[in-house]
This record gives C-alpha cells, sequence and structure tokens, in this order.
C-alpha cells in the first residue's frame, strides 16, 4: 500500500507518504503558508521513499472540521491530484487524526472553531492502536458540551478556548488534556491505511468537505459593532 496524506485544516501543514509500513513525513506550524509548503513537500517525500506519483495506490485528505481556507485548501489540492492521476481518495475526519495523539481508550478532540464554539468528537482506541468515532461529531459553545459517559483523556485546541470552558465543563470526567496538540499527516495516513483495508476509498469527484458549520463570520451586530446605515 502506498499513499500520500494531506491535512491542512489547522494551524499546522502536515503531509506524509505511507510506503508499505514506512512512514515519511513533514509537519510545521505553519498559518498562512500552507499552499507554499504542501506541494513541494509531497514531491521532498515521495522521492524520500523512492516513489513516483504515479505508483501511489490513493491519496488520503483530512477532510476537517476546522478551518474553511484550510480544509478548502486539502480537499482542493487532493481533488486535483487524484483526477490526474486517476486514483481514489480516503477522506479521514481531522478530529479522528487529532485524536490519535490523545492518551488512553477513550479520547475527546477538541478544536477552536472560534465564534465562541469547538468542533467536537468523541473517540476510543482499538486493540490495533488507532481510533474510533464513539458517536457523531458536534459544533457546540465549550460550556454546552454533552457530558461523556466515562473519564476521557482531551486533546486539541478546543481545550483552551473560551478560557478553558471546555475543562470546567468535563470536571473530573476529564483524566488530562493537552490543548496544544495539532493533527499530524502521520497519524493520517495510518487511518487511512485502514480506511482503505475496509474498502472505504471513494472517487475523487464525489469528495466533500466536513464543515460542521456554514457561518464563518460574526455579523457586525453580533460583534457588538455599529452597524454602517
Amino acid at each position: 500500500m502506498k499513499l500520500l496524506a494531506i491535512e491542512t485544516s489547522t494551524e499546522a501543514c502536515s503531509v506524509a507518504v505511507y510506503a508499505d509500513g514506512q512512514v515519511f513525513a513533514r509537519h510545521e506550524l505553519a498559518p498562512r503558508r500552507h499552499t507554499q509548503l504542501v506541494l513541494p513537500w509531497a514531491d521532498e517525500l515521495l522521492a524520500e521513499a523512492g516513489l513516483a506519483k504515479s505508483q501511489l495506490d490513493a491519496i488520503a485528505v483530512g477532510r476537517g472540521p476546522g478551518a474553511f481556507t484550510g480544509v478548502r485548501l486539502a480537499i482542493a489540492l487532493v481533488q486535483g491530484l487524484a483526477l490526474a492521476l486517476d486514483r481514489p481518495v480516503l477522506p479521514v475526519s481531522t478530529l479522528a487524526v487529532l485524536a490519535m495523539q490523545g492518551q488512553g481508550e477513550n479520547i475527546l478532540a477538541a478544536i477552536d472553531a472560534r465564534m465562541g464554539e469547538i468542533y467536537l468528537g468523541a473517540f476510543v482506541r482499538d486493540a490495533d492502536g488507532l481510533v474510533s468515532a464513539a458517536g457523531p461529531e458536534t459544533l457546540c459553545a465549550p460550556s454546552e458540551a454533552p457530558p461523556p459517559g466515562t473519564s476521557l483523556q482531551g486533546v486539541g485546541s478546543g481545550f483552551a478556548a473560551g478560557d478553558a470552558a471546555l475543562v470546567a465543563r468535563l470536571g473530573d470526567r476529564l483524566s488530562g488534556f493537552d490543548a496544544g496538540a495539532l493533527p499530524h499527516a502521520r497519524d493520517l495516513a495510518r487511518l487511512a491505511v485502514r480506511a482503505w483495508q475496509r474498502g472505504e476509498a471513494i472517487a475523487a469527484d464525489a469528495l466533500e468537505p466536513a464543515y460542521l458549520r456554514d457561518k464563518v463570520a460574526l455579523t457586525l451586530a453580533e460583534q457588538g459593532k455599529p452597524v454602517p446605515r
């Protein structure tokens, strides 16, 4: 199995190549530089792995949720590459990719969605070390997050949002958290390989982002600013 994995849904730009069990990756906190880095990194990693693009079986993408521009960029790049190479794509939840960095069996991944909200998803780690969704992904205010039924480990920027309101909300249900963690393409690649084995690859033209939110900004009135007349 050989695949290219691209994750740009957050401040981190992350690219990986999976080649028959080996993973080659580049990962950097690079706000507003994703467009400059992704394709050059992909070429460098393919060269490191000794692969030509034509040898790829599929291309994996972090489909969101996350920053609108980052999600759109990853979807557009992967769609373009897959169509040009006539290869299928493997869309994977960005929250699942993030949850791979959590500790223990039960993990809650949360990404700061701005506008007083967070993207939230609960996951369970399988015996093989990979995570699976424990319920639907949601968009909510940190203080309104559904209380978990068990103790869990938190991961992601959502745990620092709104003066750590999510931490207060979960209380002793939270065994610990890492608010600085960001999704990594090496984890995307591992989840994508499992998706491939399960037959979950799709055609490039069927690829859709997972925004969870349609509205991208507060109005002036919602920001408490005067509205021009």
